[in-house]
């Protein structure tokens, strides 16, 4: 049996308008409402929405057959909520028919896994804690941003409670080897990985309306004889791209969509199932280890994580923002730590790249900077303003080294006072329960005295009415005897 495992992404990053150097310390408030409305509103309703319809159609008319997963970030689920309302809605009944799972990730679409353990842990927690509030369902797969994954994470992820991961089936990684099974974590032999068949992919996401290509037009009848006729043994075919793929990248009026609806049909006919990521991980068992030493990512044909960091200026940025990390999870200023999720996001490190980027991301076709160095100086603009507001509260004089002891006091002193509440409440309870105890027995010898007193009565009456009967018959006896 041979099973296709369909995963699609969502993110849109909260965008920052032009902040110059005079509004350092001046204005607090760093996005472009406008362009986060209109992008996000607009990418809504020309794929996102039509999309989640097809998908709900799909499952439908299969009976339940069709299976699928979505990675959502909790940005873009904050655009929706605010902007897209009805998508929200849309994607509540994918997940109502049981049929879509939702993989976890990092909450903003961070870079935190490369930086900051601590961070990525709290940011993946945060966003679990979304999906089950929206959709009522607990992530089960993780998928890091723009699927970074290397061995020196594994032990985290599993250690985090997750069964399976899915990342890149990157060639230098694999080798000879095919992405069409599952494989076990070198670092973390538990966790079980799930990597991207890259041809296939891109077939749907980069060539579908490429007329230069050999294989075009691509037809669902076609596509799923190509997976049949894969090797019998390779038993999952792992296809990952954006949602954005069915109608932005692939415009509606390339037939995308019925390419799409038509794909459950031929693969009954071929006997392929769909399956979800919980459910190749729970099924398969893993063929091999797989070792990934330096960190992939599923960007551009390096595979790596240069298109973030991959020059001066992103890492300039990268380190400035994870420097401050640790004051930020101290304070709890609920804006400060919102602008510390949006400031995060991917995103504002690939606009920085100087790399010739080919791949058609949609981060470089919604990029609002001129040059990578423009991307640079906006941000930075944004953060150093960002870093006064932090040192308000915990100023830089402290170094790191003092304010790590100053957090384990912190942290000490927290559970110090967290175990005298406890034993405060437990104190409390049992005063309680003494002074319960104490108002029952009382009441309890009332009303045992008050027993005893009636009984007594009861006693004394039968006892009143001899003697007055005894009385009386002397009374009558007295005359006689005379």
């Amino acid at each position: 049996m041979k099973a296709i495992c369909f995963y699609f992404q969502i993110h849109q990053p909260f965008r920052l308008k032009r902040y110059r150097f005079f509004d350092i310390g001046n204005d607090h408030y760093y996005y472009d409402d406008f362009a986060n409305d209109d992008i996000v509103t607009r990418i809504a309703q020309r794929s996102y929405i039509p999309a989640a319809e097809s998908l709900l159609k799909m499952i439908e008319e299969s009976n339940g057959k069709f299976k699928c997963a979505l990675s959502i970030t909790g940005t873009a689920l904050e655009q929706f909520e605010q902007y897209v309302p009805e998508f929200i809605d849309l994607l509540k009944k994918l997940a109502d028919t049981g049929c879509v799972e939702f993989l976890a990730e990092t909450y903003a679409h961070s870079l935190s896994s490369l930086a900051d353990p601590e961070e990525f842990a709290n940011q993946v927690k945060v966003h679990d804690e979304k999906i089950k509030e929206l959709f009522g369902v607990q992530p089960k797969v993780l998928r890091n941003t723009e699927l970074i994954y290397s061995d020196e994470l594994a032990p985290q992820i599993l250690a985090m409670g997750y069964k399976g991961v899915i990342t890149e089936g990157a060639k230098h990684i694999l080798g000879w080897k095919s992405p069409n099974y599952v494989y076990s974590a070198a670092s973390a032999p538990k966790l079980k990985i799930l990597l991207k068949n890259d041809k296939f992919s891109d077939d749907i996401s980069d060539r579908f309306s490429n007329t230069s290509w050999d294989e075009y037009p691509l037809t669902a009848d076609k596509y799923i004889d190509w997976i049949a006729n894969t090797p019998a043994e390779e038993q999952i075919v792992n296809l990952f791209m954006n949602l954005e793929v069915f109608g932005d990248f692939q415009p509606c009026e390339t037939g995308i969509f019925q390419f799409l609806e038509a794909l459950p049909r031929f693969a009954e006919e071929r006997g392929i199932e769909f399956w979800t990521p919980t459910t190749a991980v729970t099924k398969l068992k893993a063929v091999a280890e797989l070792s990934v030493l330096h960190p992939i990512s599923w960007a551009d044909e390096a595979r790596d994580t240069s298109a973030w960091l991959g020059n001066k200026l992103q890492n300039e940025a990268f380190n400035k923002l994870y420097s401050v990390s640790e004051r930020v999870r101290l304070c709890e200023d609920r804006r400060l730590k919102q602008d510390w999720y949006y400031l995060q996001a991917a995103d504002h490190f690939f606009y920085m790249s100087t790399k010739n980027m080919h791949d058609g991301s949609v981060h470089s076709q919604f990029s609002p900077y001129d040059t990578p160095f423009d991307a640079f100086t906006n941000y930075m603009n944004v953060l150093a303003d960002f870093i006064v507001r932090v040192e308000e509260q915990y100023p830089m004089s402290i170094d790191n080294e003092e304010l790590s002891s100053l957090l384990t006091t912190i942290r000490n002193q927290e559970r110090e006072i967290e175990a005298l509440n406890k034993e405060a409440e437990s104190m409390r309870k049992n005063i309680e329960h003494f002074n319960e105890e104490h108002l029952l027995r009382e009441k309890e010898e009332a009303a045992e005295k008050k027993t005893k007193k009636t009984t007594k009565k009861a006693a004394a009456k039968p006892a009143a009415k001899k003697c007055k009967k005894a009385d009386k018959a002397a009374e009558e006896e007295a005359p006689k005897a005379e």
